[in-house]
């Protein structure tokens, strides 16, 4: 019996919030690629399906299986860092923390990434986790290369070079096309970012919003329903010195605000939905200005404790006003009470087929709401605001479109079935989620 057998257990899988469990026939840990393509072999032999997991902060079923489910949590670790390329390729199931931290040791970083950094550099990329930016785009556009086991147990290295036609679709996979084992990204020397955060009112936020994404090289901003206030944040590159926040003040705004006092908020919210709008008011009225400068993980990104479910669309930029304000106005004539924030970010046009931002500069719209309340109501109308913008909806947040839908608003929509058919002919790699997001 070797090490990956032993590795086998048949334990159910949840997903960070709680929204999916998966009770697969079999999980398995492989600690390399060979053995990761004989758990591919093996799953086929057997005729079960196969789905990679990360560490799953994805609100939908995207790696949900009843059939093998694969933790790439022993596939870890930097391969290699190709300093006159500037390029480091990571093991897939290394968490996005690990990597920053290594990659700052080096004198390195990545040029964005998104607010949080639990995720798996498979996963985030497999789902097109972003941030914000003026000229770079998400995570996924940052790759130079990935290595991709598929549905016969072929690995296949592709890139621009190498397989260009898997690699112009498979750096947003959804885990559709096979098992990603390796990822190179690209990297710059290691930056500092000045943070500027002010509070600001919603209707300033929305007559200068194509401004102040002009002059910021990340700007993204928050909306607290129920008020006209905002909180936004203007991330650009610094000459220095770093100027970190201070101990004592950062916990008080990222550990107790953020999410202590912020968590005892939702569940009185939860408990007593009236309460919401005067806590919306009285949160969004204590912010105050904020300005510290860092290198860029520790700006980019910030603990989030505090579970929720999520909603996210990518709009056309030239459109996000217009749907934020029939959002503000929905909320205002409803009886919804929301306890969260309205997040709302940037991207630039990029050139990958399952990209939310492919072929048009974009914002994104995100909605939240404190885990444990009931959300449909208000996501189905939010959703239904969004989709009259041609919105597309995160990969990885809940949402309710089908692969009718989605062929209509991703011009390279059926670049990416193809190359599916092609790869995984059988759908070793399906479930239920992506039978409905990419058909049959």
């Amino acid at each position: 019996m070797t090490d990956t057998y032993a590795r086998t257990t048949t334990s159910a899988w949840r997903n960070w919030a709680g929204t999916v469990t998966a009770r697969p026939a079999r999980t398995e840990s492989p600690a390399s690629v060979d053995e990761l393509v004989d758990v591919v072999r093996r799953a086929g032999a057997d005729g079960l399906k196969v789905k990679p997991v990360g560490t799953g902060h994805s609100f939908t079923a995207t790696a949900a299986t009843d059939g093998v489910l694969i933790r790439p949590d022993l596939l870890t670790g930097i391969r290699d860092i190709d300093r006159r390329a500037m390029t480091v390729t990571v093991e897939a199931g290394t968490p996005l923390k690990r990597l920053n931290t290594a990659l700052a040791r080096e004198g390195l970083s990545l040029t964005n990434m998104g607010d949080i950094m639990e995720q798996t550099v498979a996963g985030a990329t497999s789902t097109g986790t972003h941030g914000t930016g003026r000229e770079s785009a998400s995570i996924s556009a940052q790759i130079r290369a990935l290595e991709l086991v598929t549905a016969d147990g072929t690995v296949l290295v592709c890139s621009e070079q190498e397989n260009p036609e898997v690699f112009a679709v498979a750096r947003i996979g959804l885990g559709a096309l096979g098992v990603i084992t390796a990822v190179t990204l690209a990297v710059e020397p290691v930056f500092l970012l000045t943070a500027r955060e002010e509070p600001m009112a919603f209707d300033r936020v929305t007559a200068e919003f194509d401004q102040l994404v002009a002059e910021n090289e990340h700007f993204e901003f928050y909306w607290f329903p129920h008020t006209g206030n905002c909180n936004t944040k203007r991330n650009n590159r610094s000459a220095g010195p770093a100027a970190p926040p201070g101990k004592v003040s950062s916990w008080i705004d990222d550990e107790l605000l953020s999410n202590g006092v912020f968590q005892v908020a939702c569940s009185l919210g939860r408990a007593v939905p009236a309460a919401i709008p005067p806590i919306a008011g009285l949160a969004s009225r204590a912010l105050s200005a904020r300005t510290y400068t860092d290198i860029p993980y520790k700006v980019f990104t910030s603990p989030r404790r505090v579970k929720f479910v999520e909603m996210e669309y990518a709009v056309p930029r030239e459109q996000a006003v217009a749907a934020l304000r029939e959002l503000k106005a929905m909320v205002e004539r409803s009886p919804l009470k929301i306890s969260f924030p309205v997040e709302v970010r940037t991207a630039p046009a990029d050139d990958m087929a399952l990209s939310t931002a492919s072929g048009r500069e974009s914002a994104y719209i995100a909605v939240h709401l404190y885990k444990g309340t009931p959300h449909r109501s208000y996501f189905t109308a939010v959703e239904r605001i969004m989709t009259a913008h041609s919105g597309r909806p995160h990969w990885g947040k809940i949402h309710t479109r089908d692969a009718a839908y989605l062929a209509g608003v991703y011009p390279r929509f059926g670049e990416f079935t193809a190359v599916r058919d092609r790869l995984d002919p059988d759908r070793m790699f399906g479930n239920d989620y992506l039978r409905r997001v990419l058909g049959e």
